[in-house]
C-alpha cells in the first residue's frame, strides 16, 4: 500500500517529469540507464558495426578478376556484370573492388582491409546436401530464410532463432561489463540490446541531446526562473522515493541526467566549430560543406570519430558502436544508364567514401590500431538478375573489415562456387537455380572474430554467441 501513500504532487511531477525526458531532445534519455563505470584510457579498443540494410549484393561488392571465374560471373550477371576493367584490384588477391570503392584502395595497399567471403546465418556447418534433406522445422536451419525482417534479426543478435530477443554486440557489451551500453547513431537496432539494457542512441552533429529543462544554453542559465525549475527537477529525483519501483526510477533518471551532462557538449560539437577534432574534420573534409557533414553514413561516422576522440568522456576501455545505412534492397533499378552507375553504384560510394574518412580520421589520431569497423547486411542477393535490373534475396554474402589491427593482404573465408546449381546454391530445381549461396563461413565466427581482438575470451564466447561451440575449432576466421 506504499504506493497509494505518495503524495499526488509527488506522483504529479514524477510523471511531467518523466515526460519532459522521454520526448525532449533528440536520442534516448530513457536508455541511458546503466551508471558509467570509470575511464580506463590505457588498452583502449572500439568496434564499429555498419549494417547495411535491405541486403547488399555482395557479387558486385566484390567479384574475382581470374579469366575463368570473371566469365563464370559475366555470363550470370550479363547487364549487371561490373566490366573487369573497371574493378579496383586488390593485389594478387584474385578479387576486385566495385568502382565505386575505390576510396578503400589505399587501405587495402596499407594491409588494413580485409575482404570476407560468404558469410551468412548458421546453426552450423551445413551442405547442400544436408540443407535440401532438413526439413523447415529443423533447427538446423535458420528461420525465414530470404525474409527482410528475420534475416536482420539473425545478423544483429547472432543466432538462427528469429525470436532472439538480445544483440551479439549488446550481450557482449553486457559480458564484458563495458562501462557504456552499445552506443548507436543509427537508430535503435536489435543489435544492441541486452537482456539489461538498450543501446544509447544519439542523434547528430549539432543536434541537442538531454532533458529539454536540464539544457545549458546561456539564454537558460542566465533566466531565474528556468534555472529554479531545473533545480526543482533534479531536486524531486534527488529523494528518496516511497516505494522500491519509484525510487529505482528515480535512480534511472539520476544516471541519465549525469550521462545528458556529460555528453551533450561532445555530441552537439560541429566540424569548424569550438570543440572540434582538426584531425577528424581533415580526415571528413571530403564529405564536408558549409560546415556540416553529407547526411547518412558520413555523420554518424563522423559522429562516432568524435565519441572515440572524446573517451575521457565517453568513458571506458572498450565501446561498440552502431551506424546503418539503408536502401540496398536493390529488386529494380539496381543499375542505371550504364552498370557502373545507379542505385548500388551511388550507395557504394557512400560507405566506401565514409569507411576511407573515418579509418583516415582514426590514423591521424594514432588510434586505428584500437578501432576495427566491419559490416553486417541481412542477406546477399541472387546471382541470377532479374528483369527489372536488379537482384532478389538470397543468403551468404561478402563483407568487409577495416583497421589498423586488421590482417590485410588477404581474403577470408571461401568465396562462393559461381554455379547455378552448384555445391553453393541453395536451389535444385530449374525454377530455383537462381545463386542463393548456403554460407560457408557463419555469423558467429565472423563476430567471434572482432570480439576475440577486442579482448572477449573463449568462454565468454560461448555465452555471447551460443552457435559458436558448433563450428569446432574453426571458432574464428583469421583476419584480426
Amino acid at each position: 500500500m506504499k504506493a497509494r501513500a505518495m503524495t499526488m504532487n509527488r506522483r504529479h511531477w514524477l510523471k511531467l517529469a518523466g515526460l519532459m525526458g522521454a520526448t525532449a531532445g533528440a536520442g534516448t534519455i530513457g536508455n541511458l540507464l546503466l551508471p558509467g563505470a570509470p575511464a580506463r584510457a590505457a588498452d583502449y579498443k572500439a568496434l564499429v558495426c555498419i549494417f547495411l540494410y535491405g541486403g547488399n549484393d555482395g557479387l558486385n561488392t566484390i567479384v574475382p578478376t581470374d579469366a575463368t571465374r570473371y566469365g563464370q560471373y559475366s555470363a550470370v550477371r550479363r547487364a549487371l556484370a561490373l566490366p573487369q576493367a573497371s574493378l579496383i584490384g586488390l593485389g594478387s588477391s584474385g578479387y576486385g573492388l566495385h568502382p565505386s570503392l575505390a576510396a578503400l584502395a589505399p587501405a587495402w595497399a596499407e594491409g588494413r582491409l580485409a575482404p570476407v567471403f560468404n558469410v551468412g546465418p548458421l546453426f552450423q556447418p551445413m551442405t547442400k546436401a544436408q540443407f535440401r534433406a532438413a526439413p523447415e522445422s529443423s533447427d538446423l536451419v535458420p528461420d525465414n530464410l530470404f525474409s527482410h525482417s528475420d534475416q536482420q534479426v539473425l545478423w544483429e543478435s547472432g543466432s538462427t532463432d528469429a525470436l532472439t530477443r538480445t544483440g551479439w554486440g549488446g550481450r557482449a557489451a553486457q559480458t564484458l561489463a563495458t562501462a557504456n551500453p552499445v552506443i548507436s547513431v543509427g537508430g535503435n537496432g536489435r543489435f544492441g540490446l541486452s537482456a539489461l539494457s538498450a543501446p544509447l542512441v544519439l542523434p547528430e552533429p549539432g543536434a541537442t541531446f538531454g532533458a529539454y529543462e536540464l539544457g545549458t544554453e546561456s539564454w537558460r542559465t542566465g533566466y531565474a526562473p528556468l534555472v529554479a525549475r531545473a533545480t526543482a527537477l533534479r531536486g524531486i529525483y534527488s529523494q528518496a522515493q516511497d516505494n522500491d519501483l519509484a525510487e529505482v526510477y528515480a535512480g534511472m533518471q539520476r544516471d541519465a541526467f549525469a550521462m545528458s551532462d556529460r555528453l551533450a557538449a561532445l555530441i552537439k560539437v560541429k566540424p569548424g566549430q569550438a570543440g572540434s577534432v582538426a584531425a577528424i574534420d581533415n580526415a571528413f573534409a571530403p564529405l564536408i560543406a558549409n560546415g556540416d557533414v553529407a547526411d547518412g553514413l558520413p555523420r554518424q561516422l563522423y559522429q562516432i570519430a568524435k565519441l572515440i576522440a572524446g573517451n575521457a568522456t565517453v568513458q571506458g576501455n572498450r565501446q561498440i558502436f552502431f551506424a546503418q545505412l539503408g536502401g540496398f534492397d536493390t529488386h529494380a533499378n539496381q543499375i542505371g544508364g550504364t552498370v557502373l552507375v545507379g542505385n548500388h553504384a551511388n550507395l557504394l560510394k557512400e560507405v566506401g567514401d565514409s569507411l576511407a574518412c573515418f579509418h583516415n580520421a582514426m590514423k591521424a589520431m594514432a588510434l586505428a590500431d584500437a578501432v576495427t569497423a566491419f559490416t553486417q547486411s541481412d542477406f546477399g542477393r541472387t546471382f541470377t538478375p532479374n528483369n527489372s535490373s536488379g537482384t532478389d534475396h538470397a543468403w551468404g554474402s561478402q563483407h568487409l573489415v577495416i583497421g589498423g589491427a586488421v590482417k590485410g593482404g588477404l581474403t577470408y573465408g571461401t568465396y562462393p562456387t559461381l554455379a547455378l546449381g552448384g555445391p553453393d546454391d541453395v536451389g535444385v530445381d530449374s525454377w530455383e537455380l537462381q545463386g542463393r549461396w548456403i554460407p560457408t563461413s557463419s555469423v558467429d565466427q565472423y563476430a567471434a572474430t572482432l570480439l576475440s581482438w577486442f579482448g572477449t575470451t573463449d568462454a565468454q564466447l560461448d555465452t555471447v554467441l551460443p552457435n559458436l561451440r558448433n563450428f569446432g575449432s574453426a571458432r574464428t576466421l583469421g583476419f584480426l
